[in-house]
């Protein structure tokens, strides 16, 4: 169902309401700093955001529930901040340290507003139904190019694909390993069907994105046995009950690595690029840009194109420069 497109009332009486309960917070933020009598500042990661309560973890890794200073900017899950203890072990944070990268999306104003802050790596999940959509894969890629992580395309539920889906499958999605983004296939099905996802989630901080029905929840649950037990802890120090985390929420692997789950990635798409921001999103096309005959080339079919004709030589999968083609017609200078 499409979604239904607010009024400029509606919008206006939105950010009316969400600006008295910045203040309100600001006011709680600002008495708790008074009435503390500690001067520590410590470093911390954000793990929940409910509103404009945090949960951070402290450098004993224990949570502490905190509010945030209102003109240090939005707080997001995965944000490393400096927080200044307060009365009955709460805190509040007063600075953002520099992220690494930011996962965005729009808000309903059309502004890009971040989602999680510091991945490290995007795992696209993919499944045999849906069926998998090369044309989504590839936004995904670009998207993960334009914040500067590493991706990793995994297919769940293998179990279900009988050899002749196994070969339709490697058939389209089997080159991008040359590419540079690993493939692998999954199954919870399986005894150790998980590992391949396990081995790569060390040491990374990862999301999971991918289209509604392709297990992402599952996998989410089958990665942190110990889901209840952390979403308990988390809850115990937001004080905002078990709902905490509908939010983004930022979880610690048992393997190690870090897992961020958020309800936010099903509408993570690209944003605004330009033409050469675009193309640079295609990693492979790199070294040929800027080689055509004609410097607006649009590589559909100009002679001397630098694209097509790593195509012609095999360089390029057909897809992708087809794939790049339907994007680029979508950007802003295209029409």
């Amino acid at each position: 169902m499409a979604k239904r497109r607010l009024t400029r009332q509606q919008q206006e009486r939105i950010s009316a309401i969400q600006e008295r309960r910045r203040n309100k917070a600001q006011q709680q933020a600002e008495a708790a700093l008074v009435a503390s009598d500690s001067e520590s500042h410590l470093e911390g990661t954000v793990v929940a955001r409910h509103g404009q309560n945090l949960v951070i973890t402290d450098p004993d890794g224990h949570y502490v529930h905190c509010l945030s200073r209102q003109n240090i900017g939005q707080v997001v899950c995965g944000d490393q901040v400096v927080w200044q203890p307060t009365q009955d072990d709460q805190g509040v944070v007063t600075a953002i340290l520099p992220r690494r990268s930011a996962l965005v999306r729009p808000n309903f104003s059309g502004e890009a507003r971040a989602l999680a802050a510091n991945i490290s790596q995007i795992v696209i999940v993919l499944a045999p139904e849906p069926p998998p959509s090369p044309y989504l894969v590839d936004q995904y890629l670009v998207a993960a190019e334009q914040i500067g992580v590493r991706t990793l395309i995994a297919l769940n539920k293998r179990d279900l694909m009988d050899d002749g889906q196994m070969t339709a499958f490697n058939n389209t999605f089997g080159h991008y390993p040359g590419i540079g983004y690993p493939l692998i296939r999954i199954s919870a099905k399986f005894e150790h069907g998980l590992d391949p996802l396990i081995d790569r989630l060390v040491d990374q901080t990862s999301i999971l994105v991918g289209q509604s029905g392709v297990g992402k929840s599952s996998l989410v649950k089958a990665l942190l046995p110990d889901i209840d037990i952390q979403i308990g802890r988390l809850s115990e120090a937001s004080g905002q009950g078990r709902h905490t985390t509908s939010a983004t929420t930022l979880y610690q692997l048992p393997s190690g690595g870090r897992l961020i789950d958020s309800p936010g990635v099903r509408s993570f798409r690209l944003g605004e690029l330009s033409g050469e921001q675009l193309a640079n999103g295609f990693i492979e096309f790199r070294e040929f840009l800027g080689h055509c005959r004609f410097s607006n080339c649009s590589h559909r079919q100009e002679p001397g194109c630098a694209l097509l004709a790593a195509v012609q030589a095999g360089h390029i999968h057909p897809q992708r420069l087809a794939n790049y083609l339907h994007m680029a017609e979508g950007l802003p200078s295209q029409h």
